[in-house]
């Protein structure tokens, strides 16, 4: 009998998140930052896209034509469905690596993108994968791909193989894999019970594995229990992509830019003495104890001339994505946490806060009489975006021929609220990218393009949608019993919403 899953976890599926990193748009900020060319994106794919969710978002909010696969054909199922509803184009199979790296009707990429999923797989796919992206990704393309890296796994990697061993031999098919993976947590509680040299060597084992007990069982299911796990150095990473031509342009997380966040004085002039790419990255990992690597690799690296990087950098638009006053002036990074200078941050939030976009070229001009310099609003880009304050902003023409599109995604997607709290993510086409919404937000957004402008009329819509479930709203963690308590519970909600997060939702063309 053929194992069309090659070892990968089948019988639960994958949690419907959204993965930001993965929108192309993404890539602008990050290229112009360290003065290289970026493509114009037209064509762009997904490798292991789960449940689809950020191929379809991706897809629907922006013009961007998008393909993908992932060999699980309920993920796959799920996808498709939501790329018919939203007319945006996505072709999404459930071929293996191998079948979908072979066929004859694809295009040329301008992006191709993998999170985590090369974890997760075996050599003779990783293999398939640059193949693939050596034939497939054009020439100044860029690839994005994350993945668990040493030395941050390293403490912890022996204990995921003794509790992907343990579910697979003491455990049986039919419990189950949610199952097994009980069956695992435990045998691993008694392991260190018994106070074992590798746990006194590594003494932090225990708080690692209950942080994982703390996780969501089907991400669990996927992140550590699959036959093949493997974390890797940056410069095996290297080796691996070397035969597609790829050069390491940067990271694709944003603070990873702001070098004071991450790394002493003494750690960023160690890192200045070192000109090889391969080593400096490696040796980054080292300071920082990396554990998880999200990388920007592209074919074919060209510089900017200084003049066009800070004419395009300028002209880079971006716009608030949250409420103004829920940001906070400080900010977490590898090396602990940091305050930002009020002088500085409080004008460039407090100008955002209308949700309208700006070039960086604008902020600047705005803020000089207050001594806010270029510098200043580019470190702050970085630094927003990072903490998921900030987005780029795509320009009004590729935003208009977008929203049609997110409009039919964001429709089925709020349908599909009424019965699941599974999608917490609405597309933006100011963003042409995903929106944090849950399920409440979604609900009262519906009942408000309905034609219901007050909160007070959102109430009743969707405390009916509650009833047909049998479900009931939790007030400081416990449930509320009667329907007044519930419905006095909505309106809350649905006043704080109308208040805080509807105007954004205006401003990102969601509604």
């Amino acid at each position: 009998m053929s194992d069309w899953t090659a070892g990968y976890v089948a019988d639960i599926g994958y949690t419907y998140g959204y993965y930001p990193e993965l929108n192309p748009l993404r890539v602008k900020l990050a290229f112009l930052s360290q003065g290289l060319v970026f493509p114009e994106f037209g064509a762009a794919c997904e490798l292991g896209f789960g449940q689809g969710l950020s191929a379809n978002i991706h897809a629907a909010a922006s013009l961007t034509t998008w393909h993908g696969n992932d060999f699980n054909p309920a993920q796959a199922g799920f996808a498709q469905e939501l790329a018919a509803a939203s007319g945006a184009g996505a072709q999404l199979s459930d071929e293996s690596f191998a079948e979908f790296a072979a066929r004859t009707d694809l295009p040329q990429f301008d992006y191709i993108g993998l999170h985590g999923i090369w974890s997760w797989i075996n050599d003779q796919n990783r293999a398939i994968i640059v193949e693939f992206v050596r034939r497939r990704l054009k020439v100044g393309g860029v690839l994005y791909i994350s993945y668990n890296t040493l030395p941050g796994w390293a403490a912890f990697a022996p204990m995921l193989h003794l509790l992907t061993l343990h579910s697979q031999v003491q455990g049986s098919s039919g419990q189950g894999i949610v199952a097994r993976i009980e069956g695992a947590f435990e045998f691993a509680d008694k392991l260190l019970d018994a106070n074992p040299g590798y746990a006194r060597a590594n003494p932090s084992v225990r708080d690692r594995i209950t942080k994982v007990k703390e996780q969501n069982r089907h991400y669990v299911a996927h992140e550590y229990f699959n036959r093949d796990w493997l974390p890797m150095h940056f410069a095996t990473m290297s080796e691996w992509l070397e035969p597609a031509k790829l050069q390491f342009a940067c990271s694709a997380s944003p603070l990873d830019h702001v070098d004071p966040l991450n790394l002493t004085p003494d750690q960023q002039e160690l890192l200045k003495g070192i000109g090889d790419v391969t080593l400096r990255e490696t040796t980054r990992d080292f300071l920082i104890n990396q554990q998880f690597r999200r990388d920007y690799w592209v074919r074919g690296a060209r510089k900017l001339s200084a003049l066009d990087q800070r004419t395009a950098l300028r002209a880079l638009r971006v716009l608030l994505v949250v409420p103004r006053s829920e940001v906070s002036l400080k900010v977490t990074g590898a090396a602990g946490e940091a305050e930002m200078s009020e002088a500085i941050y409080k004008p460039i939030l407090d100008l955002l806060a209308d949700y309208k976009p700006r070039t960086l070229g604008q902020i600047e001009e705005a803020l000089r009489e207050k001594g806010v310099l270029f510098a200043h609003v580019l470190q702050a880009a970085h630094v927003l975006s990072g903490g998921g304050h900030l987005a780029c902003a795509q320009d009004d023409a590729q935003v208009n021929k977008a929203r049609k599109q997110s409009d039919k995604l964001n429709a089925i997607l709020m349908q599909k609220a009424k019965s699941s709290h599974d999608v917490g993510y609405l597309a933006s086409p100011m963003t042409g990218g995903g929106v944090l919404v849950p399920r409440f937000s979604q609900l009262f957004l519906a009942t408000y393009m309905q034609g219901k402008k007050l909160p007070a009329d959102w109430v009743q819509p969707v405390w009916q949608v509650l009833q047909m479930h049998g479900q009931h709203l939790l007030k400081d963690g416990k449930p509320l019993s009667t329907p007044e308590e519930n419905q006095a519970e909505l309106l809350a909600q649905a006043q704080t919403f109308a208040e805080k997060q509807l105007p954004i939702m205006k401003a990102l063309m969601v509604v």
